[in-house]
């Protein structure tokens, strides 16, 4: 068996299963590795020792009795901290929440102690969720695991950062503009959000009422339709859920990309793109193009409409989500947040409606553009090299806001859409920092997206390599 730490979700869960390796063992070497090293990473912000522990033994004993194990049994996760458990603190990477103990646990949280999995603790994330580079003026950066300085992407930021170093198995990430994809891409991992509503929001702090996805950051495609078919489905306690029946994704996956048409819009997700971006995104198209699939450049002018709407969204819910604490502590808010948050008052009333009311024909008119006789759209996930996080310090100069708001220029739009959409590594920068391919489908396609990148990692190994810390 490989090194504990090389294991995949799936690969450590069916170990497990197996009785290859145990539970206890699998949180012991995760325990080890995040007292090694996440010193100079930074991603955990609260780690529940004594209970993983716990958890794992009764996994343990539960399998040598030869009682049955759930698809994630055995299975170290920590998860962003924004997901409640009741009696246990959940920050959201704040001062405001630094002490707020929730009374309910996330429904997300449920799926995932009824599948197995052992809960370690929680993860440094930016401020509400609110910044797409890794930032928390609070709780300390997180840092790339590739090279210390960089940026991890945001807002799940020890999500992403805590896979890549393999510190856990799987991580809850959360996306609004990008805040799985973006941590994925940057720190060389997999992430995907599902057609909004797909998976219940109940339980977690929200940031926009339209755009928020809970999801999952993992090493693999496969990781992640285990991981998704375990969270998806309807729940009673979120009446924004999607009813329509979950599918086995991991069945889905066969290799085969033969028949599969994948698009590739010309317009704004190559603007001010870097050459070393676009190479490494070319030769993504290649790979699969020699697995069977067709490649297709098109044109969708519905894209500067949708990137100029995305913006209003999220701007004026988040600040409505916000103002009572806005009014009444905001010189608890980071100086970015803070000035992000009084950005979204001004804004109109009808504007914000005019974009709600302009998301369902922006949807369709994508989807004619983009999708019409194709099955996938293909961009990078960021149209540039990873930054420092002093290239993206806004607060410390506010010169820095074009840079910071580049990194979610790519992911921001099919927040607004709503369709499925994974992130998926693809090569390296001539700095060694990853890059990653972004892949969308139509709504509740999640196992075609799934199907897509599973067959791209077969054939490519970037989600295999690992940080040398």
């Amino acid at each position: 068996m490989s090194a504990l730490h090389e294991l995949s979700m799936t690969e450590a869960a069916d170990a497990v299963a197996r009785g290859d390796v145990t539970a206890t063992a699998l949180v012991e070497n995760c325990l080890a590795r995040i007292a090694a090293h996440d010193g100079k990473v930074n991603s955990v912000i609260r780690l529940d020792r004594d209970s993983a522990l716990e958890q794992a033994a009764a996994v343990d004993k539960a399998r040598k009795a030869g009682k049955a194990l759930g698809p994630l049994g055995g299975v170290p996760m920590m998860h962003k901290d924004m997901y409640y458990r009741a009696g246990k603190v959940s920050t959201c990477g704040s001062k405001i929440r630094r002490d707020f103990v929730p009374k309910v646990t996330a429904t997300v949280l449920e799926k995932l102690d009824a599948s197995g999995a052992i809960d370690m603790g929680t993860l440094n994330m930016a401020e509400f969720a609110q910044n797409p580079t890794g930032h928390n003026a609070h709780f300390g950066h997180c840092h790339n695991p590739w090279q210390h300085g960089y940026c991890t992407g945001g807002s799940s930021s020890g999500s992403g950062a805590g896979i890549a170093a393999r510190f856990f198995y799987g991580a809850l990430g959360s996306d609004t503009g990008g805040s799985i994809r973006l941590p994925a891409t940057i720190c060389g991992v997999t992430g995907i959000k599902g057609t909004q509503t797909r998976v219940s929001r109940a339980g977690v702090m929200p940031l926009s009422f339209s755009a928020d996805n809970v999801g999952p950051l993992v090493q693999t495609a496969r990781d992640a339709a285990r991981f998704m078919r375990v969270i998806s489905g309807h729940d009673p306690r979120d009446a924004t859920s999607a009813r329509e029946a979950v599918p086995d994704y991991e069945a889905a996956l066969n290799g085969d990309l033969r028949g599969i048409s994948i698009a590739v819009p010309q317009e704004y997700f190559f603007d001010g793109a870097d050459e070393v971006v676009v190479k490494g995104f070319d030769a993504a198209l290649e790979a699969m193009r020699d697995r069977g699939a067709k490649i297709t450049r098109l044109s969708c002018p519905s894209l500067r409409a949708i990137a100029a709407y995305t913006a209003l969204v999220s701007r004026s819910e988040a600040a409505a989500i916000h103002a009572k604490w806005m009014r009444e502590r905001a010189a608890d808010y980071s100086i970015h947040l803070s000035s992000r948050l009084y950005g979204g008052y001004p804004v109109p009333a009808h504007l914000y409606i005019e974009a709600l009311s302009r998301r369902g024909p922006l949807l369709r008119q994508f989807c004619a553009e983009a999708m019409t006789g194709h099955h996938i759209v293909a961009t990078p996930t960021l149209r540039t090299r990873v930054p420092t996080l002093a290239e993206t310090d806004i607060d410390a100069d506010a010169a820095n806001w074009s840079r910071f708001m580049a990194v979610s220029a790519n992911t921001r739009p099919f927040n607004y859409l709503g369709l499925p959409t994974i992130s998926i590594p693809c090569g390296f920068d001539d700095r060694g920092l990853p890059m990653g391919l972004q892949l969308a489908a139509r709504p509740f396609a999640e196992a075609r997206v799934l199907a897509v990148a599973d067959a791209f990692q077969r054939v490519t190994d970037w989600h295999k390599r690992c940080p040398a810390l």
